[in-house]
């Protein structure tokens, strides 16, 4: 399931406060898997923290999202800024999809003149990752709709 919020940046929010509603909605999304830790979330996130602020600062994520990528559930965000942010609907709410979920990656846009402080940032961590991120792919027990197909195969078996 693919995903797209657009936040708010300059001039309806200061660089901090965007990089705070990314992180927080990140975070609001992947605590609803009781296998992910919580911490791991927030350290990752603390890793990105400047390097964040210099993406929305720059206009990169702009063009170019943030990614996160939790099994079947992809969150690409982005920032709007000008006037069109003024006027901007946000959708904050969590993504679902995640319950049960216990591996998960942000990825970072390497874009210059940044690509190599996104590397260095998000080096040696387990949950972040510069790469450009690969699609899901489908789990063998749903359809591309979403249909849990084992269970529909249990309910025709138990049906007879």
């Amino acid at each position: 399931m693919r995903r797209h919020r657009e936040i708010a940046a300059s001039p309806q929010r200061a660089t901090a406060d965007t990089w705070t509603t990314i992180a927080t909605l990140i975070t609001d999304t992947l605590q609803q898997s009781a296998a992910i830790d919580q911490l791991d979330v927030e350290h990752a996130l603390e890793a990105l923290d400047q390097v964040g602020r210099m993406l929305i600062a720059g206009g990169h994520l702009e063009q170019h999202p943030l990614t996160l990528v939790a099994a079947e559930t992809v969150l690409e965000i982005t920032t709007v800024s000008g006037t069109d942010a003024l006027t901007l609907e946000e959708n904050l709410r969590p993504v679902p999809g995640v319950a049960g979920v216990a591996d998960w990656t942000v990825y970072v846009p390497q874009v210059e003149p940044l690509a190599k402080l996104v590397r260095s940032a998000v080096m040696g961590r387990d949950h972040l990752s510069a790469d450009t991120p690969a699609a899901p792919v489908p789990s063998t027990t749903t359809s591309s709709r979403g249909f849990d197909l084992d269970a529909l195969a249990r309910w025709a078996r138990e049906a007879r």
